[in-house]
């Protein structure tokens, strides 16, 4: 199967000429899968520690408006997360998304920081501690939402639940590429899944000097296969499932505990 990775900018302007390019990349390349960056169709809400719940309720209208889009990209499956409000808590949905099946919310982000430009915690609510993996046509998926890469029992219990694809949307800096993509190789390995990553652009003038860096990583060493740059936004590598399914039996999938 191929799978789509990118880097989009978070300035709702440029966004809407990239999201363009992006429907003609995945169409000529015949992208099964494309994953976006987190919460990707709103100025990112945790810049600032001044929380404004008119700003909440617009990051989530913008973000249902541009569910409409996605069948834009169709037959391709879209993974990505979005600000919603249910039972009366905000929260950071992660979603699959494609014409035949619809909408599945799969995971709420439970690891929220709060730190200078990251105020997550403030904006809105840690969901449940739960990571379980969603069946697809694409084989069985796992979310962890940025942060949640750091959690690497996680990843683990993941294998355990013979996850084929780990997908992280980003909304990382520039300075800190190095650990991230360090972040994704170990999470791709103790998960002995494909990891995959989107990001938003880097330079790209919204305040957060943002990372770019999406990436494509094998399971079974953790090997590189392939990142997003500002020049190469988009990046599409063919992958074999069968290689995540035969790699939980090789060390350390294969160490009990």
């Amino acid at each position: 199967m191929k799978v789509t990775v990118c880097e989009l900018s978070n300035q709702m302007e440029q966004l809407e000429q990239e999201w363009e390019l992006l429907i003609e990349h995945v169409k000529s390349q015949q992208s099964d899968l494309v994953l976006l960056p987190e919460m990707p169709f709103f100025p990112w809400i945790a810049q600032t520690n001044s929380v404004d719940v008119g700003v909440w309720q617009s990051s989530v209208q913008r973000h249902e408006q541009w569910m409409k889009r996605l069948i834009e990209l169709s037959p391709t499956m879209v993974l990505t997360s979005q600000p919603v409000i249910k039972e009366g808590k905000h929260l950071n949905e992660a979603f699959i998304w494609d014409a035949e099946a619809g909408y599945k919310a799969v995971h709420h982000k439970h690891y929220l920081p709060n730190v200078e430009g990251w105020w997550e915690a403030s904006w809105y609510e840690p969901g449940e501690k739960e990571f379980n993996i969603v069946e697809s046509r694409n084989g069985r998926i796992g979310f962890l939402i940025c942060t949640e890469i750091w959690f690497n029992a996680h990843a683990r219990e993941y294998a355990k639940q013979d996850i084929d694809l780990l997908v992280c949307p980003r909304a990382t800096e520039l300075m800190s590429i190095d650990k991230w993509l360090a972040g994704g190789r170990t999470a791709a390995v103790v998960s002995g899944a494909y990891c995959l990553s989107s990001n938003f652009s880097s330079g790209d003038g919204t305040g957060n000097e943002w990372g770019g860096c999406g990436w494509i990583i094998e399971p079974e060493e953790g090997d590189v296969l392939g990142v997003t740059t500002k020049e190469q936004p988009f990046l599409t590598f063919e992958i074999d499932l069968s290689v995540a399914k035969a790699a939980k039996s090789s060390y350390p999938r294969n160490v009990l505990g």
